[in-house]
């Protein structure tokens, strides 16, 4: 199971020919958060790519959109695939709010607030502030009330609904001005662009997930894209009912499912060494979790409640086995690794060529340190 989906998230080797748009499109979306994070997990599948090659993609050819993409975090997806995520991510049922009734907006206001975050960034790239004022102006002060909590402060009432503005395809993310970010609509770059159906859309994204990170279960998807269960159980349901998923039995004998005809796995174990970044799509996906965490990973980078993703991690044969951490100064990059499993002389060989290549994808200079690392968990 492992070994198949290294191979299909270009981990197993790295792809020489594939675009940046391509590895994206192969691994379900690139988490993006950390801008630095994304360029990394998509080099990294590549034989000479580099973070320019991303940033190209992105900011210059448009292949790339920067948007809100699975559980509402921020991720780098095709844009050529994008009319198919937002009908997905748009129809999929949303998970109650976490606010008090005094903070939420209603339906009729969050419809008011998604229709002038369109309308404001149709014809124009914002940073935050200057798309809260015109929001505010475009729907009314109630819009700008400081009632929500976020980073220790307060954000104005409207931003409950960026989200959902991205996942109607009227707002993605633009270039930094400076050190600022910008929000504008993709419409601007995406001519005569109308989302997919919704169950289509919706079947789409759930063969995509199985091609990639399959068997797997509707638990397993539902908690990839932060959905409810009985959602993704029907979705199972109706697709296994039209013939286009198989249930197999995994390792254990646990039933989970493929697509329709997708059967064959790859003969032998995995084998290879990987330094995945922050939030990097084949550990956040990948489950059973017990499975790619085993013993001490689990504890060392994992979060408490079990999140992935917070702490970059060593892969060795297709399992987490240590964490690590680069610091950047200036062309310098200080890359500190923490094995959780003993370092042969080849797999040790195979790290030092791991951490040349990130630094190769960053544009920087690699000092390799093995010690513990001492950095916190990204929240």
């Amino acid at each position: 199971m492992s070994a198949r989906r290294l191979e299909r998230s270009a981990l197993a080797e790295p792809s020489a020919t594939a675009t940046p748009a391509e590895l994206v499109r192969a691994v379900c979306g690139a988490h993006a958060q950390v801008l630095s994070a994304a360029e990394l997990s998509v080099g990294l599948r590549a034989t000479a790519l580099t973070r320019k090659d991303v940033r190209a993609a992105l900011w210059d050819e448009r292949s790339l959109v920067k948007t809100h993409g699975p559980r509402g975090t921020v991720h780098l997806l095709p844009t050529a695939d994008l009319p198919l995520w937002i009908g997905a991510l748009s129809t999929i049922p949303q998970q109650a709010t976490p606010f008090p009734e005094h903070v939420r907006l209603t339906d009729e206001q969050t419809e008011q607030v998604v229709e002038a975050i369109g309308t404001v960034l149709a014809d124009a790239e914002l940073t935050i502030d200057e798309l809260s004022e015109a929001v505010v102006e475009a729907t009314g002060t109630w819009s700008g009330d400081l009632v929500m909590p976020a980073f220790q402060v307060m954000w104005p009432r409207w931003r409950q609904a960026v989200t959902l503005a991205s996942h109607r395809g009227v707002l993605c993310f633009g270039p930094n001005r400076g050190r600022k970010v910008t929000y504008t609509n993709p419409h601007r770059f995406l001519t005569r662009f109308e989302p997919v159906d919704g169950p289509a859309a919706q079947a789409w994204l759930l063969e995509r997930y199985l091609h990639a990170y399959g068997p797997a279960t509707p638990q397993h998807f539902a908690q990839w894209l932060s959905a409810p269960r009985g959602w993704a159980t029907d979705l199972f349901g109706a697709l296994e009912a039209r013939g286009r998923l198989d249930r197999v039995d995994v390792e254990g004998g646990a039933p989970a499912w493929v697509n329709a005809g997708d059967t064959v796995f790859p003969e032998g174990t995995p084998s290879g060494v990987r330094l995945l970044p922050y939030f990097d799509a084949y550990v956040v996906a990948a489950q059973p979790r017990d499975r790619l965490y085993q013993g001490r990973a689990a504890q060392r980078a994992l979060s408490p409640s079990g999140q992935a993703g917070n702490y970059p991690v060593l892969l060795v044969d297709g399992a987490v086995a240590g964490v690590w951490h680069q610091r950047r100064s200036g062309a310098r990059l200080a890359v500190t690794v923490e094995p959780l499993v003993p370092l042969d002389a080849a797999r040790r060989a195979a790290l030092d060529e791991q951490v040349e290549r990130v630094a190769t994808v960053l544009e920087g200079r690699p000092e390799l340190t093995i010690g513990t690392v001492t950095a916190g968990p990204h929240a």
